[in-house]
Parts: C-alpha cells; structure tokens; sequence
C-alpha cells in the first residue's frame, strides 16, 4: 500500500474520494483495514474488461475473483479469456519459413490464422519435412558445441567429461526439450521420479534418447534454484552423461534454437495452474510435437494424432501421488508410443507415421497459436468494445458518463429502502412439475427510482451434477406495470428437468447503458 500510495497518491483528491476509498479498491471488503492491498484486485475494480490468457485461465480467474463479485456465481461474471499465441516472423526458423513460403498461400503473413492456409504442408513431401527437421537439429547440436565447449571447460575442468558429453549428442536420437522459467508449479522434477525406468529409457543402444533441459528460477526462489541443482547433479551421473543435458545461461537466442531444434517439447506444469504457457507454441511452428499435462494452452491446442497429452482431471488430491502417477504416464508414453513411433523408420531412413504427426500438429493447432490470432481476438472481445463505449461515454462533454454517475449514486443511496411489497411464489415454496406453466410475480417499492430494478429466476443444478459450474438456468422478469413506486414484475417459467434443483429470485439494479452487471454490483437475494 505504501508503494501504491507513492505513485497513485494523487489520484482519490482529483477523484473527490478519500485515499481510504481509493485503497478499498484493492481489497475484497473494501472497508476491512486489515485485509492487504491486492492490485490484481484494483485492476478488476476498475477496468471495464477483464481476461485470462487462455480458456481454462479465464475460468480459474472466474472463480479466483468470484468474491470480488458477491452475488454472482463464477460463471456469470464478465471474466472472459484470449489465449496467448506467439509472434510467428521471430519465432520460426528460416529453415520452416521457406518452407511455408514455398507451400502456402501468397497472402499466408498477412491471414497467418487462417487454418486452410495451413492445411498446405500436407502438400509437402515426407522427406522435406525429414529433411527440414535434421537440419534444424544438426543446427542446435552445432550452436551448443560452439557456445557451451570452452564455457564448460572452464566450469567443470574434467575435459574427458565435457568431450565425452559432447560425443554424445546424437542428431540421430529422438531429442526432448523441457525448458522454461523453473517455477516449483512446472514440475521440472518430474522426469527424475524412477532413475532406473528413465536409465532405461535413455541408454537404449538401438533407440537413444536425449533430454535437454534450461531455464532460469527467480533471484528469490530458492526451491526453483534446487531443481536446477538437482537436474544439473543427475546430468552429471555417469548413467545420464551427455542423455540428459543441462544447458546454462539460458536467452532467447537459445530458446530460438531448442524450440526448432528438439523433436518433442515437453511440460508438465500442476493443474490448473499454467496459465498459458508458450514456449510450446513456439516449437508447433518448427515442426516440433508437443507432449503435455492438458493445461493452459494445450487443453485448447491438443488434437489427437498431432502430440500427446496427459489428462487434465487430477486422480489424486495428494500431490506427491499425483506426480508419481503422471511420472509413470510419462515413462509409459515415452517407451510404447513416442519412441517407437519416432524410430519406426524403415527402408526409406524416416518415420512416416512421424512426420504424419508433424504435418498434422502444424496443419491444426500452429494457425491457432500466432500472435495474429490473439491480437483477432483482443479486438473481436475487448479492443473495439472498449473504444465504442468510450466514443458514447465522452460525447457532449461526458454527458452519458455524468448521467450514469448519478443513477448509481441514486441506486446506492436508495437500494437498502428497496421492499417487496407484495408476491405470488407457490412454485418457489412448494416446487414444480416438469411441463407445467407457473407464473411468479413480486410487486417491488422503488423507493421513486423509476424502474432501475431487474429481477430473475436462478436456477442452480443439483448438487450431484457433478460438475464445478453451479448455475443451471436463469429466467429474466418482466415488467408489466407500476402504481406509483410499486413496480410489477413477472415471470411465466415451466421446469424443464426434474431432480433437486434450487430456486432462487435476486434483484439487480438495472440499466442499459452498463458495460455489464459487475460494474455496479449490487445484488439482494428475495426468495
């Protein structure tokens, strides 16, 4: 807060509000003093629209600021969603973009999330796409020889070591990539769950494997800088040297390179919190499968026969057990699908089957991950809206935004008078048949606000549903007349499911000119 205040101080007196309203902005019970300032908070209270950076984010946002909210359940506020995507010109390797100049559409940079476009590397041919990728792997392989040789032996000073992990590195095998910022929540460990199986796995004469790994923890994170010490201490068992490699000083230049350059681009973050994630994206541009937990990103980007992917619903809420199953998922993957797969090569020296999962990852999910698409979608969703509603609401000097102004302030001042002053609720009291027309009326005092209130039926599935959203069905009122300050309102509703549904009216101040509900939420539950 302290901070805040030093930056945003001057704001509350050009608002005509106090610094205690202002900071209230930022915290769940604005006037709880001891609750801690959240700007994650501020910014939903005080933006119009509000996003998470893919589908599943978006709906963990919905229920992480549900509170913010009150009387709204997770699903109906306005949280929305725009999945992150990558900048397709930096991100792709020159080796892929003449390909794709060569196959696709004239007009691809300008329509580069356009999936038909896409759909032309299946005109290309198997050993193009073979060749393309040996390339771009001989290219990784050359760029670590030349950037880590002197680099690690100076740091490690066993020579015969560093030449023989160098030695190692096989164009030839199937590559694993797993590099990111090493966050505790991306379960950088996971690999390393069966040293055996994964010894196994790594040392097959007839089918090697390499694993790569880099990345960087926070200054501040001292579990995520024990992860990197303990994958860089396993790298150096004599049974994993030069098959799982730790590459320092991670940048961009080499993510450049180990997103184009591996064969399979693996993460493993805890559900459900990756919230997108895009390094994988990166590689569906080069030609590189990913193998995933269904989260962030690739719960949206998985198709069947373009990568793989572990399944999204948690088996364990112990997490250890949790990791334990996924690890072994891993292994069993690894071992009965992808390896043989990538090294069922035959006469012609590549895998078909192989690259049919690369032309189909880049055909169906590449087009959907540009930078392209996600600035598409924050103009479609929010860019366009936002712009609208400012042109209306700074016209005739501010004259709809004075106007709004006032009604909310003549709503909160008024809403605790608001009364029933009369109703007809049977069905609510007594329940309904499937198939039968029940017509519920409430006669609201407006206390002179001259018809600003809503009323409708919201209808929450059982609880057996089973599922974690909970609103079923909501049925507006109509307005049908006023006497004065008595406003009638009603609602002809017929049950259309049976089962123990729960019933509820809530009134909502009501006005046209609103973005949404959660602008001005104000809520009383009735019946």
């Amino acid at each position: 807060e302290a901070l805040f205040g030093k930056y945003m101080g001057g704001y509350p007196s050009r608002l005509g509000i106090s610094w205690d309203e202002f900071i209230g902005m930022g915290r769940q019970n604005p006037d709880d003093h001891n609750e801690r300032f959240c700007m994650s908070i501020f910014a939903c209270n005080t933006c119009q629209e509000v996003n998470g950076v893919s589908k599943l984010h978006g709906w963990v946002s919905q229920k992480m600021f549900a509170p913010i909210w009150a009387g709204y359940f997770p699903e109906e506020n306005h949280v929305g969603y725009v999945t992150n995507g990558v900048h397709f010109p930096t991100w792709t390797a020159t080796e892929w973009r003449k390909v794709y100049d060569k196959y696709f559409d004239a007009n691809f940079m300008n329509d580069q999330s356009n999936e038909s476009i896409w759909h032309g590397i299946y005109n290309v041919a198997d050993e193009e796409i073979w060749k393309t990728r040996m390339e771009l792997k001989e290219k990784l392989i050359k760029f670590i020889r030349d950037k880590f040789t002197q680099q690690w032996l100076r740091n490690q000073g066993n020579p015969a070591k560093v030449v023989s992990i160098l030695e190692r590195i096989n164009p030839n095998a199937l590559m694993i990539g797993f590099c990111r910022r090493f966050a505790t929540y991306k379960r950088a460990h996971l690999l390393f769950t069966d040293l055996d199986r994964l010894e196994k796995i790594v040392n097959d004469p007839e089918r090697p494997v390499l694993f790569f790994f880099s990345g960087k923890a926070h200054p501040a994170d001292g579990a995520g800088q024990g992860l990197i010490k303990r994958i860089f201490e396993i790298s150096r068992m004599p049974q994993f040297l030069g098959k799982i490699i730790f590459l320092e000083d991670y940048d961009m230049q080499l993510a450049r390179r180990l997103v184009s350059g591996v064969d399979i681009w693996m993460n493993t973050p805890t559900r459900p919190l990756e919230a997108s994630g895009t390094s994988g994206e990166k590689a569906e541009m080069n030609g590189v499968v990913n193998l995933s937990v269904l989260d962030g990103w690739w719960v949206e980007g998985y198709r069947e026969g373009a990568g793989w992917a572990l399944p999204q619903e948690r088996t364990y809420q112990n997490q250890g057990y949790q990791d334990q199953l996924d690890a072994a998922t891993i292994y069993t993957l690894l071992e009965n699908e992808i390896i043989p797969l990538y090294y069922n090569k035959g006469k012609k020296g590549y895998s078909e089957k192989w690259v049919k999962v690369i032309k189909n990852s880049i055909a169906t999910i590449a087009p959907h991950y540009t930078m392209k698409r996600q600035l598409d979608d924050y103009f479609d969703k929010f860019y366009i809206k936002e712009a609208n509603r400012f042109k209306k609401l700074s016209a005739n000097d501010n004259r709809l935004a004075k106007e709004i102004a006032l009604w909310k302030e003549a709503v909160a001042e008024r809403w605790d008078s608001i009364r029933v002053v009369d109703k007809d609720v049977k069905m609510l009291v007594e329940g309904g048949e499937t198939g039968v027309n029940y017509t519920l009326k409430y006669v609201i005092d407006e206390q002179g606000l001259d018809d600003a209130i809503g009323l409708e039926l919201v209808t929450l599935k059982p609880e057996t549903d089973g599922s974690d959203r909970e609103v079923y069905s909501v049925h507006e009122f109509k307005m049908v007349g006023h006497e004065g300050n008595n406003y009638h309102f009603e609602l002809t509703y017929e049950p259309d499911h049976a089962g123990s549904f729960r019933s509820c009216v809530r009134m909502f101040p009501k006005n046209a000119n609103l973005p949404h509900r959660q602008d001005f939420c104000y809520v009383k539950w009735l019946d």
